[in-house]
């Protein structure tokens, strides 16, 4: 019925790192919007019939440098979610502390479905809350599909005030 013409990272292939030779910064800095925004144009103007989500995904712990940039704070929760507005993503495969609440979670999907629903298109949240584990703690994955990456806190009223 048509292709998929999403770029698929991996441990031997980064979007992260196309994205960076775009935008000429790390992932994460001023420019990669635009980078992102480059790439999905350049997806769009492949003459094939598309299917699925064919755009950009940014999944954390499948692509080496997003994880290390996500470990090294240069990307939030937020700014992976505002690039969905120029790609095909969502929120994929995002470290989560294992204690997260159900009204922690309902608030990041909805601000998932909010986006999609603004844009019209698909978007997912792939969201690992990892049982045990706490902001500041890595996680242990062993599947060989997965880079380990740092759990980071869920904003709060508190960090707001």
């Amino acid at each position: 019925m048509g292709l998929d013409l999403s770029p698929a990272p991996s441990q031997d292939s980064s979007i992260g790192a196309a994205i960076e030779t775009i935008s000429k910064q790390p992932f994460g800095a001023s420019g990669t919007m635009t980078a992102v925004g480059t790439i999905t144009s350049a997806l769009k103007e492949i003459g094939a019939r598309r299917a699925g989500y064919s755009g950009i995904m940014l999944p954390v712990l499948e692509d080496p440098l997003l994880a290390e940039r996500w470990n090294q704070g240069r990307v939030s929760l937020d700014a992976l979610l505002s690039y969905s507005a120029v790609c095909a993503t969502g929120l994929d495969t995002i470290p989560l502390p294992g204690d997260t609440s159900v009204e922690d979670l309902a608030r990041i999907i909805g601000d998932v479905a909010t986006l999609s629903v603004k844009w019209n298109k698909p978007l997912s949240a792939r969201l690992l809350p990892v049982a045990g584990k706490h902001a500041g703690d890595m996680t242990e994955f062993t599947d060989p599909y997965l880079v380990n990456g740092l759990i980071r806190p869920l904003p709060s009223k508190e960090q707001v005030q």
